[in-house]
């Protein structure tokens, strides 16, 4: 075992409670106000095709990753999937900046206090927090990945 296992260990764990937050958070207040979830989304001009698909797909979704990585033999496929959601909620964001004058935001609670620069940066800097975290992944040895799962 190298000597960086353990703070990799603790940031992981950090990143990993950090990612099931913020999923929790965000699929609850989409859930909780499900109707205006619904609005907002119709309202994009990108998304309203598929806002009924999307106003129980996304919450859905974000809850099956928390599940994800809720379970430790399963947590490296969860930051795959955070990762692939957040880059797609990112392309998003980079697509509304260029392409349209005005969109609500229908992210849940405080998320959608942000502006969207603001969110932009928010979700790239979890989008490279995620290749960190995985990579990591990949440079641990077998018996170490074993270790950490606890098989």
């Amino acid at each position: 075992m190298n000597a960086l296992h353990p703070a990799r260990f603790f940031l992981k764990e950090i990143f990993k409670y950090i990612c099931i937050l913020l999923f929790c958070y965000a699929s609850i207040s989409k859930l909780l106000d499900f109707e205006q979830f619904r609005i907002q989304l119709g309202q994009s001009p990108m998304l309203s095709a598929f806002a009924d698909y999307l106003t129980v797909g996304v919450p859905s979704l974000e809850l099956f990753i928390v599940a994800l990585l809720s379970i430790p033999r399963l947590e490296l496929i969860g930051f795959y999937g955070f990762y692939s959601l957040m880059v797609m909620f990112t392309t998003y964001i980079i697509l509304i900046l260029n392409f349209a004058s005005y969109v609500p935001c229908s992210c849940g609670g405080v998320l959608q206090n942000m502006n969207w620069n603001d969110h932009l940066l928010f979700n790239l800097s979890l989008v490279l927090l995620a290749i960190l975290v995985i990579f990591s992944y990949r440079n641990m040895g077998n018996h170490e990945l074993k270790r950490y799962n606890g098989s």
